[in-house]
């Protein structure tokens, strides 16, 4: 165990990033930073940073057509290198865009995340690799992400057929139970294991009951941090065993028209610190997409994500602290 007192690592996780459709349009002329916009320093500063890849990185493909999908996300395989302007370290392709252009599309996509040099979880060419532990080691820790979702049940991954590692959000299902097993064995081969659950509803700001069960079920198994995503909208904060929830963290960049009423281009990078194995603070700095960019948010825009994520953590009993100079909400841990 590592002497405590100091922060010995920080950890970025930010939710969807889609850089198909007009985000790719819009990368044939910007350098490939652009999507970040000023977030880009923080994503430098951390050591860790995590995202969930909401579409297919390849140069061109099928469509997935074999059940009716309405939106296709494909970005151009020299989009690559705007995850690597961010130094995006793993990403999730457990999620309802990762076979939009079939197999083809899935495959590419995890050869040319892999060419980076970027960890991957969650989809493979069969069940056991789509279900697979990214494991890494950063500053003598070993880090771990697994990933799962209970979107497109049609894309599950089996012994012979490629996919997503799809596990309902049911705690008896065969499938949940594998996942907490295997979250307990790999938790006993690293130091930090987060847990990527791209899961639930399009919109609503509050997480469906369900979740909050099976996230402690994760936690009990050995979970570090739950990473979610999945829903347009960010979900509160819980802390349970002082590991950090992350129920929903929302869309981070992506070309989709605005609700005005749930605001699906407001959101958050979330950045946890860990001393000697232990999370010590969870700071969220509020964003804003704009021009298929991602932005800091500023003023009263500031003021209306920051309460927002506010009155969420309450009703979960999470308390927050909102720290004017530097422009970020800190959850107590404690």
């Amino acid at each position: 165990m590592k002497k405590q007192g100091t922060v010995q690592m920080t950890l970025l996780f930010v939710g969807d990033v889609m850089l198909g459709r007009l985000v790719n349009a819009v990368l044939q002329a910007k350098a490939p930073a652009y999507p970040w916009g000023d977030t880009l320093p923080l994503f430098q500063d951390a050591d860790v940073r995590f995202c969930n890849l909401e579409c297919v990185i390849a140069d061109g493909g099928t469509p997935w057509s074999a059940t009716p999908k309405v939106f296709h996300f494909r970005s151009d395989a020299k989009n690559i290198a705007t995850l690597k302007a961010a130094h995006i370290d793993a990403v999730s392709l457990a999620n309802n865009h990762s076979l939009d252009f079939a197999d083809e599309g899935l495959f590419h996509t995890m050869s040319n995340v892999a060419a980076a040099s970027i960890h991957y979880a969650g989809a493979g060419a069969t069940l056991a690799e789509a279900s697979a532990p990214a494991i890494w080691e950063m500053q003598g820790e070993k880090l771990a992400l697994m990933a799962f979702t209970d979107n497109e049940p049609g894309w599950e991954a089996t012994g012979e057929q490629p996919g997503i590692r799809y596990v309902p959000i049911t705690l008896k299902d065969s499938r949940a139970v594998q996942l907490f097993e295997q979250v307990r064995k790999t938790k006993e081969r690293v130091d930090f294991l987060a847990v990527s659950a791209h899961w639930g509803p399009n919109w609503g700001y509050v997480a469906p009951a369900n979740h909050l069960p099976f996230a402690h079920a994760l936690i009990d198994a050995g979970a570090d941090v739950i990473f979610g995503h999945s829903g347009h909208v960010v979900r509160g904060i819980e802390l349970y065993k002082e590991k950090p929830i992350l129920y929903c963290t929302g869309d981070f960049i992506d070309d989709y028209a605005v609700d005005e009423r749930e605001r699906n281009d407001q959101s958050f990078m979330f950045v946890v610190e860990t001393d000697g194995g232990a999370i010590v603070r969870l700071l969220l700095y509020p964003t804003v997409i704009e021009a298929c960019q991602a932005r800091r948010a500023k003023h009263h825009e500031r003021g209306a994500i920051v309460a927002l994520m506010q009155r969420l953590c309450r009703q979960l009993n999470t308390a927050t602290t909102w720290d004017e100079q530097a422009e970020r909400l800190e959850v107590r841990m404690k």
